[in-house]
């Protein structure tokens, strides 16, 4: 899977590291995660959960589709058509 550009780019443009949104996660959301799966959300390791998502979305001001859906294709597998 394409790693998750738009996510690690807002990060990185707010300045913050992934153990920082892993803290404010648990702070503001009361999601307990660790900052190793963060970061295997970013790479497009792992797909994180509707609320894990919807929550970090919050904390990017963004919508969860733009961040989690709206990815390029994958250049190994070529470009779907409908």
């Amino acid at each position: 899977m394409k790693r998750r550009l738009k996510l690690s780019s807002k990060r990185k443009e707010l300045n913050l590291t992934q153990r920082d949104v892993v803290t404010m996660l648990e702070e503001k959301y009361s999601i307990s995660i660790t900052e190793s799966y963060y970061g295997m959300i970013e790479q497009g390791v792992r797909t994180p959960t509707l609320k894990i998502a919807l929550s970090i979305a919050s904390l990017f001001d963004s919508s969860p589709d733009d961040i989690f859906f709206n990815q390029e294709p994958n250049e190994k597998l070529g470009k779907h058509t409908a």
